[in-house]
């Protein structure tokens, strides 16, 4: 439905109703086939950001294994205790992803200063950044959107997503952004 109602790029993750998760092994494989790119979600539960040494490892098992089935990219994210994002475990995370799409999702919602974060995102080669600019959604975050598509200055896509609609989306263009994020599932 995705691709015939114009998606140029779909975002795979099941249990959207969580958040979105890493999508199972036969929903990757289907979705490699779709004619669009696909990033698939790695995230092994829901809750918070802050990954064990043991999802993390969980994580670079589901990277290669999205690698495998020939989908685009990957969307992560990784957060310390204090919301800032877990550089390291990032570093681990992107390695594992060389040469893929690279997504930070909503993790950077969460953090204390967005702007850190998005020169953050830059200096480890991410490619998009998925926010509703720290609100619970991107219509009340706009201020803060507008604010990181300037300061991203073609660096990196700033790309709102959280409560998108049709009746919406034309005040979010008008931000700068290229580039939407949204569930479609009304």
């Amino acid at each position: 439905q995705a691709v015939a109602g114009g998606a140029d790029r779909i975002e795979l993750c099941a249990a959207l109703a969580l958040g979105g998760l890493t999508p199972s092994a036969g929903l990757i494989a289907v979705a490699a086939t779709c004619g669009v790119p696909v990033v698939a979600m790695i995230r092994p539960r829901a809750g918070d950001f802050v990954w064990s040494e043991a999802e993390v490892a969980m994580m670079e098992v589901e990277i290669a294994a999205v690698r495998g089935a020939g989908l685009a990219g990957v969307v992560l994210g990784a957060s310390r205790p204090d919301g800032r994002l877990d550089l390291p475990v990032l570093r681990r995370l992107v390695a594992a992803a060389e040469g893929m799409e690279l997504v930070l999702h909503r993790a950077i919602d969460l953090t204390p200063d967005m702007g850190a974060a998005l020169e953050e995102a830059v200096s480890l080669s991410f490619h998009r950044i998925l926010t509703s600019g720290g609100e619970v959604t991107a219509e009340k975050g706009a201020a803060r959107i507008a604010a990181l598509v300037r300061q991203a200055a073609g660096r990196i896509t700033v790309m709102p997503g959280s409560g998108v609609t049709s009746a919406n989306a034309p005040q979010l263009k008008a931000l700068g952004i290229t580039e939407i994020h949204a569930s479609c599932s009304a």
